[in-house]
This record gives C-alpha cells, structure tokens and sequence, in this order.
C-alpha cells in the first residue's frame, strides 16, 4: 500500500469515515474522491480581494518547495482561481511538472529579466487547467544571477516584470514564485516582486536548520528592498505518521510559528513523487490519492485565509 501514513490533522475530505456496504470498496471510494476534486460541488474558492503575489522559498533542498508550488497552484485553479506559476529555478522543475516547453530558445522568465520580452509573452497556458498558467524556466536562467550583478535595479527585475498592468492584463487571481533552492540574487528578485512568503517545512531531523538563516534575509528585504513582505504561509510536508519524529517536529513548528502553519500537512507520497515525471500534477495524476486531497485542502485553507485577512484589513 502507498499511503500507509496519517497526518496529524487529516484533511476533511479524507477523514470522514465512510459505512461499507455492499458496494463499497476501496477504489469506489478513491474514485468518489476523485470526482469530487475534478468536479468540486462547493464551486469555486473565494477570491481574495485583491491579488496575491507568493514567493514559495527556503534554501534547503527536497523539502517539497516545487511540489507544493505546483499542486497548489493546480488546486486553486481547479476551483476556480487563475493561477500563475513563475519557475525562477534554473532546474526548471515546476515547468516539467507541468509540461510546458522550456527548452532552451523558449521565451522564459530569464528573458524577462533581461528586458526582451514581457511576462505575458511568456506564460504559457498548461493542461492542467484552463486557469492555471505557467512562465517556464530554461538552462539560460542558469547564469542569470552573474548577469543581474551588473545590471540596474538588479534586485527588482522580477517587481519591475509582475507590475500590475501586466498582471492585469493575464486576468490572474494568484502568483505563486517557485524559487531555488539558495538565498542568491534570484531569491532576492522573488522576494522584492512578492508581499508574502510561503515556507515548506519538511518534517524530519534537519526541518529547521538554516531556517534562521532564511528569515534572516526575509528581514533584511523588508527593511532595505520590500516592507511589504511578510511570512504569511507554513506549510508542513511530507509528514510520516510512522514516526515519533514528525510529530515532534510539527509541534514545535506549530508552537514556535502559531497560526501561520496550515492545519492541514501534506503526507509522504509515493504518488507526489511519481507525478512530475509524468508531466503532472498529483491533482492530475491520482486525484483521488491522499497526496492530492491534502494539497487541495491547503489551497482551500489559503484562499479562506486571504479572504479572512482582505475582510479583517478593510473593517
């Protein structure tokens, strides 16, 4: 069996115990699941009112950043919401996992850093969804960062690209910015162009070295580049209820950030995993799979939050 853990708060629409009967089975119920994620009965997740700009980030690598950009991305877009994803890594592995082109020659986010092109020219519609879009990463944003050095304004290329008209102009509601994993120029530029951070946190041994780190460099962007920037979002992932680790680990992230940790955490997944390689999503991939229902339930926590945060801030 794949799923074989339980996160400490599962998700709703995974949590619900179902009576068997005479024709309940396993799949039935995984299909069930499925159907309700492809065809949402609830419609479509509030809006925030106004565009939110999220700069996923943490130095560390394989603590599920890309993964969680992605499928969240896709779970806003499912249920409604336009959402932009903007690879800023030069792997360009949030343009895999959602199989737009991003071989070299492909208009990308380095050309938009460069001046050539425009951020609308460069998004590209996915399969995805109909509302999700994606600005690619090729290998030429590999040496962007040496670049930028000499360049003018080089730590608000990014700002000066997602200007608002622009963002206008594509319609979107969401902008999530997949950063690499490093605390360079191009974590700078995502960082400048966002007002929120989004932090994955995985929960195991090493989830919180080099987090000081991190924040210390969101602080210094707010001071000096961005005082709107904030950490708005933790999300914790790749939980293992088999472990007395990863619940300690989730406490004492839970204690230590409060309330800006997500209720719901995203399992270990052997379906996650498999997804990017098929140029998917999970959401795609397996909608009916534990990976996908939580990540969904995180993208319904975040669009309540924001829309929670844009009623508190106009009263």
């Amino acid at each position: 069996m794949e799923e074989v853990s339980r996160p400490v708060n599962p998700p709703p629409s995974d949590s619900t115990e179902t009576t068997p009967d005479v024709g309940w089975t396993p799949i039935a119920e995984e299909a069930a699941r499925a159907a309700r994620l492809l065809h949402p009965e609830e419609g479509t997740l509030p809006r925030p009112g106004r565009r939110r700009v999220l700069t996923v980030a943490n130095q560390k690598g394989g603590v599920g950043k890309t993964t969680s950009t992605v499928n969240l991305a896709a779970a806003l877009a499912v249920h409604g919401l336009k959402t932009l994803v903007v690879d800023l890594d030069p792997q360009g592995n949030a343009s895999t996992a959602l199989d737009v082109d991003h071989r070299s020659g492909t208009p990308s986010i380095y050309e938009v850093l460069i001046g050539e092109v425009t951020l609308a020219d460069a998004a590209q519609p996915t399969e995805q969804s109909p509302n999700l879009f994606c600005v690619p990463a090729t290998i030429d944003l590999a040496g962007a960062e040496i670049e930028l050095v000499s360049m003018a304004s080089r730590e608000s290329r990014l700002k000066e690209a997602i200007s608002s008209e622009i963002l206008d102009e594509i319609g979107v509601d969401y902008v999530f910015i997949d950063c690499p994993p490093s605390l360079g120029l191009l974590t700078v530029n995502a960082m400048v162009a966002a007002q929120e951070v989004l932090i994955p946190i995985q929960c195991e041994y090493y989830a919180l070295e080099g987090l000081g780190q991190l924040l210390s460099n969101i602080e210094l962007v707010q001071q000096h580049l961005n005082r709107e920037l904030r950490v708005s979002t933790i999300l914790l992932t790749m939980y293992d209820g088999r472990t007395k680790l990863a619940d300690q680990v989730t406490n004492e992230v839970r204690n230590h950030f409060g309330d800006t940790v997500l209720k719901t955490v995203i399992p270990r997944s052997v379906k996650v995993s498999e997804a990017p390689g098929y140029g998917q999503t999970v959401l795609a991939y397996d909608p009916g799979s534990r990976g996908a229902m939580s990540y969904v339930d995180a993208a319904k926590e975040i669009a309540e939050r924001g829309a929670q945060l844009e009623k508190g801030s106009s009263t």
